[in-house]
């Protein structure tokens, strides 16, 4: 746990006293302490994504960033306000997420409860006092968190939930404010088979399949205390088989993590739910993955018990248990449209007695189920009873992912899962309507669809030697190595709401909970403000209207790229369980499609550094269309691209055709700086936050997996111990570095080896002669510190430089730290940077000057000139500016007499109606979008035209 999650108070105001957490900080090469000890105060303003405030509030968390040096985090003050003007005070939960290196706060996290009436947005205040006087006072709120050795009970105002710290049984009791216990032994159901059939219904090796049934098993609940305006409680722990299973033996597995987030006055819960995949992918196939609850049924009358399940376009169908329209007899339009809406029907003593003295011959529908097994199109199904044939309903396109189960007196639950039909295959099932316990299982992945199958796509094709799998990578770009197609490690999570009620919600109710549920509400402050900050890169900037024209077609270019990948997203359908949020790396021109079957050119995996380019667009526009792009994106590279536990953890995987399949293992995917954006401005998402705190583990997955293995010089011998792994001072460091420094400023547990750790290896870069130009160092594990390489043991100047070393967050993080350490930055580091990023894009005459020999033939010129930004920027460098434009606007990538329009691609061409825009690879869009936002951030003066 963080130290800050021990800072948060239980009023309306925080103060978060620091003291001792900032003995020891400074070493004596720290930056200066800030100057501000007589107190002051400002106020800023965050709105809501889009511009326009949601229909529904149920309680949200978001992030705020503040200058170097300026507030004091030992007696700083957070006070909130509802409207982007001064308005009414309001209760406000505050924490710090990151102090800057002279201990004053660079980013914090702030969570606003529930409210019916849902301002504009919310202004924050923050008021220093040197003697720590400074007060306010607000309304206090009726969240209680009760901890027990037993269990957790939190109460919001209206709702209470009861969380049991042993068992099964993750929530035992969901109760409404009025008193009602709407939802039940809540738990999470896992299904599972040990073998799949071929065609012919045979197995692969010839055994009978066995079926298995899970369910959960708490390790851990624990609670953050003392929360004032949202409490979470997070639920650790793994599938157990069940008794009813009708398999044999099957080891427990699928480890998972649920956080639950209550916030004051709301009647919902939020759940980010996480599984992490470490069965083996021969044997274990998945056939299920649920949260099911009970829902208590007992003394409603069939008829006044409803099911709803949410359709497309924010269509609700309307069922009862026992249904009393459209029959012979009628028993009245009164009671027919009490029970259309939900609501009680009257007295039977009122109906028709035709109906009433044959209640008994109208059946009673027990069970319904929706599948939704592609993202195109769901089905809908209900019987009376098990053994009893399925009824179909007619079905529809893309379901809202929202199911209730419940009565018009004894009330019920709602549950739902965000972006349930880009997820697919996903389902929900209502079971046990008509008993006293009925049951509503909301599948993320539905036991409709097949079984989850994540064997390797083919059989190593005779690769069996690293030159044969060289070969290979020169027609397929596919890196094979058996073994390493692996999906053990990597995990995904997911979202869910819960809502309770006392009486069955109109249908209005439960439209507006599904668009809540798929798109929650999110603040943000002006990108305006971030920018002042300099909290996240000095990089990028807001389009300034008043530059040039030729900066103005730049950022149409910019947003084209932009709507062109959402659009293609919607278009290829790149929806599913493990894929949706990744997008595709290359195009092939011929079949019009996207290379989705071709080795390394079918998923991206965060190759050349997309998720930084759609974050810095982001942040720059604050657009909601980008923000909900990205924060898909972010939530997939995070969790499948990555291994989180096993002998590849911390390290994530190149690009290829099964987002695992490639046997490049680098830390270039996983680093954090891909992730850093949406934590800090989500308030310090829990679940992101544990991914990049993982990295910090990654360097020991170095001693087991060699990145440099296939093309290792054979004059060196290598073998990996703890003094000296070999380390690419881009690729490999860059990753290190970037999660260093997030440790080092968010205080982590292990910060101060963080701190240590990114301290000597910027020192010892350094001191290489030739600094990032020498390519590779050996890294210390013990100490951090960086040694020459093999083939330059006196340090006298090795040469090697890669086209890919800048291309995975390096500039960015660089750019980072050195704002991060100010003149505390050492002067041999910036200077042999400085020389990096002029000498990539220089000649070779001028690289042979310098340093011996020239750097060979490179690419990526375009992308590279936003390193010759930098330089030009830092040294005031007029004529290095120009040369930075010419080569954004002359080498490589993407080029200004690009046709920068799509091409409709329809008829037999294409197996669907498509966009094409065949000029465009991910790799030249990504390195545009970075280098055209940061060259105009940094030198949008020096452009002509």
């Amino acid at each position: 746990m963080y130290p800050h999650t021990s800072t948060l108070r239980s009023s309306s105001t925080s103060i978060l006293p620091v003291a001792s957490l900032l003995l020891n900080l400074f070493s004596p090469t720290a930056a200066a302490p800030f100057s501000n000890t007589t107190g002051s105060e400002e106020s800023v303003s965050v709105k809501w994504l889009g511009g326009t405030a949601p229909a529904l509030n149920y309680g949200t968390t978001f992030g705020l960033p503040w200058p170097r040096g300026k507030y004091p985090a030992e007696n700083a003050v957070f006070t909130g306000y509802a409207g982007s003007d001064s308005g009414e005070e309001i209760p406000l939960q505050s924490w710090v997420t990151a102090y800057w290196a002279d201990g004053s706060i660079k980013w914090t996290g702030h969570a606003v409860g529930s409210s019916e009436i849902i301002p504009d947005g919310f202004q924050v205040k923050i008021s220093t006092s040197a003697d720590n006087s400074t007060t306010s006072t607000g309304a206090k709120t009726n969240l209680v968190v009760e901890d027990s050795d037993d269990g957790i009970n939190v109460s919001t105002g209206k709702l209470n939930a009861q969380f049991p710290k042993s068992g099964n049984v993750i929530v035992s009791t969901i109760e409404t404010a009025g008193g009602k216990t709407v939802g039940k032994n809540g738990r999470l159901v896992l299904r599972s088979q040990s073998g799949v059939a071929d065609d012919d219904g045979n197995t692969l090796n010839g055994t009978s399949i066995e079926h298995f049934q899970f369910e959960s098993s708490i390790n851990e609940t624990t609670v953050e205390e003392n929360s004032s305006v949202r409490a979470l409680v997070t639920v650790r722990g793994i599938h157990k088989l069940t008794s009813a299973s009708s398999g044999g033996d099957h080891t427990e597995w699928l480890p998972f993590i649920l956080r639950f987030y209550l916030y004051a006055d709301s009647d919902a819960l939020r759940v980010v739910h996480t599984l992490l995949f470490d069965g083996a992918a021969e044997k274990d196939f998945i056939t299920g993955i649920g949260l099911r609850f009970d829902v208590p049924l007992a003394g409603e009358e069939q008829y006044n018990r409803h099911i709803r399940l949410a359709g497309a376009e924010g269509g609700i169908l309307h069922e009862a248990v026992q249904g009393i329209t459209g029959l012979r007899r009628d028993p009245g339009a009164e009671v027919r449209t009490a029970q259309y809406d939900g609501e009680e029907t009257p007295d039977p003593s009122t109906w028709d007695t035709r109906v009433t003295t044959r209640l008994q011959w109208i059946p009673t529908w027990n069970d319904y189920s929706l599948s939704q097994l592609s993202p195109d199109g769901y089905t809908l199904k209900k019987r009376t009873k098990v053994g009893q044939s399925w009824v179909k309903i007619p079905g529809g396109t893309r379901a809202g992912g929202l199911a209730y189960l419940g009565g018009a007196t004894v009330g019920g639950l709602a549950v739902g899962l965000r972006d349930f039909w880009k997820r697919y295959p996903t389902g929900v099932d209502v079971s046990n309507a008509a008993s006293d316990n009925g049951q509503i299982t909301l599948w993320i992945y539905s036991p409709a669809a097949e079984p989850l199958d994540l064997r390797p796509f083919h059989d190593g094709l005779g690769e069996d030697t690293y030159a044969k799998q060289l070969d290979a990578l020169e027609i397929t770009y596919e890196d094979y190595e058996e073994g390493y197609d692996t999906p053990y490690g990597i995990g995904r999570t997911n979202e869910i709401y819960i809502y309770p009620f006392d009486k069955t919600p109109t249908a209005d109710t439960l439209a507006a909970l599904t668009d809540y549920t798929n798109e929650p509400p999110a603040l943000f402050p002006e990108p305006e403000y971030i920018k002042e900050t300099n909290a996240i890169g000095t990089y990028w900037a807001p389009p300034n209207s008043s530059n040039s024209a030729a900066a103005q077609t730049i950022e149409t270019h910019l947003d084209f790229l932009n709507k062109f990948y959402q659009g293609q997203v919607e278009q290829r359908r790149w929806y599913g369980f493990w894929d949706h949020g990744d997008i595709s790396h290359t195009y092939d021109v011929d079949r019009h499609t996207w290379r989705y079957d071709i080795g390394g050119y079918a998923w991206d995996n965060s190759e050349l550094s997309p998720d930084l380019f759609f974050w810095n667009y982001f942040l720059r526009t604050g657009r909601k269309d980008v923000y909900r792009f990205i924060e898909a994106h972010v939530r997939h590279t995070g969790e499948v691209d990555v291994y989180h536990i096993g002998p590849f953890k911390g390290f994530g995987t190149r690009h290829g055709v099964q987002h695992w399949s490639d046997s490049s293992k680098q830390i270039r995917v996983s680093t954090p700086i891909y992730r850093e954006v949406f934590y800090y401005l989500s308030g310090g998402d829990e679940r992101v936050g544990e991914l990049i705190h993982e990295i910090m583990d990654a360097e020991q997955t170095f001693l087991t997996i060699d990145p440099r293995r296939k093309v290792r010089d054979p004059n060196v011998t290598y073998v990996p111990d703890p003094t000296a792994i070999d380390l690419d001072l881009g690729l490999d460091w860059s990753g290190l570095a970037s999660a260093w420094l997030i440790e080092w400023e968010r205080r982590g547990p292990r910060w101060e080896e963080a701190k240590s750790k990114l301290n000597t290896t910027i020192h010892s870069i350094a001191n290489l002669k030739n600094g990032f130009v020498t390519g590779l160092g050996l890294y210390n594990l013990h100490t951090g510190a960086i040694a020459p390489p093999p083939t330059d043991p006196d340090n006298l100047g090795h040469v090697e430089v890669s086209h890919l070393s800048a291309s995975f967050g390096l500039p960015e993080i660089i750019a980072q730290i050195s704002y991060y350490l100010g003149d505390d930055l050492p002067a041999a580091f910036e200077s042999a940077w400085l020389d990096y990023c002029y000498y990539y894009g220089a000649g070779s005459a001028e690289q042979t000057a310098r340093y011996g020999s020239s750097f060979g033939s490179l690419n990526l010129k375009q992308g590279h000139s936003r390193l010759t930004a930098y330089a030009a920027r830092k040294t005031g460098n007029a004529t290095l500016a120009a040369r930075a434009w010419n080569e954004f606007l002359n080498t490589d990538g993407l080029a200004p007499s690009a046709p920068w329009a799509a091409d409709l691609i329809n008829g037999s061409q294409a197996l669907a109606p498509v966009e094409e825009a065949s000029w465009i690879a991910t790799n030249d869009a990504a390195l545009y979008g970075l280098a055209g936002i940061e060259n105009l951030a940094q030198i949008a003066y020096a452009l002509e035209g």
